[in-house]
């Protein structure tokens, strides 16, 4: 006997999620992802930050997708979120939505695909070239958390890759030499980096350098999580999405000059 149709679309969204076989970090993401459509379904916008993973996305019913507005809710909910949000994650968002609608119909649970007009965001390009001294001066004079400063200035100051600045730990610095202790990649900076380190570390002594703004889950290895705050290590993702918030036609990439300015 066939499964009748859920009535909630929650329910679907943890159907389609159980079908799928993905691991407990990509449910994870999937899920985020297709409860930030739900807000827009309901059109409410979606919570920002830290807030948008704990908060309880609207109930609705999945017939909502067949209704004739569920397609402007859906295009209203891109125009909003484009100016805030990385492209790269909105798409990834886009992605996820349609292969759960895809699922859905093809199950007879809905009819239409209000996902249909919509198309994915233009990328920054990748050829894109550093940042002008102009530019960086507007970036660095913006009003933004210590940790984005701290995390900009170095990746500027020190011309090192992103990768390699998010995968510092604390005991790796070397602050009053600005630069890194032997046993880590070599790095040195200059006189905005040194002036917001100590501010950013506030007495922490190991752990991660940059973190995120939620307490680590569980799963997060010990040298991912800070021994003080029990917070995770800020990953790429997050780091690139946050630096778009406020930078939206460039990339943290773009923030590493052409060549590693002079001590």
């Amino acid at each position: 006997m066939a499964t009748p149709p859920p009535v909630e679309y929650a329910v679907a969204v943890e159907r389609y999620l159980a079908a799928a076989g993905l691991g407990d970090g990509s449910r994870r993401v999937y899920r985020i992802a297709l409860d930030t459509w739900a807000w827009a379904l309901a059109d409410r916008p979606v919570p920002a930050g830290p807030a948008r993973r704990s908060a309880r996305p609207p109930v609705l019913p999945l017939a909502l997708l067949d209704h004739p507005s569920a397609a402007d809710r859906l295009r209203t909910a891109v125009e909003r979120r484009r100016a805030g949000t990385d492209p790269r994650t909105l798409n990834r968002e886009l992605s996820t939505l349609r292969a759960a609608l895809a699922w859905w119909r093809a199950r007879g649970w809905i009819g239409t695909d209000p996902a249909d007009g919509l198309r994915p965001l233009p990328l920054p390009s990748p050829g894109a070239g550093p940042l002008t001294t102009e530019q960086l001066r507007a970036l660095f004079a913006l009003r933004v958390p210590l940790r984005e400063q701290l995390l900009w200035h170095l990746l500027h100051e020190s011309g090192a890759p992103v990768e390699t600045v998010l995968a510092l730990d604390v005991d790796d610095l070397d602050l009053p030499h600005r630069r890194t202790h032997p046993s880590a990649p070599p790095l040195t900076w200059r006189a905005g980096t040194a002036r917001l380190l100590p501010l950013h570390l506030a007495g922490r002594t190991a752990g991660p350098l940059l973190l995120t703004d939620r307490r680590a889950p569980a799963t997060t290895p010990a040298a991912d999580r800070c021994p003080h705050t029990h917070r995770a290590r800020l990953s790429y993702r997050r780091a690139a999405e946050l630096f778009t918030t406020h930078a939206p036609d460039h990339t943290l990439r773009q923030l590493r000059p052409a060549r590693r300015p002079p001590a």
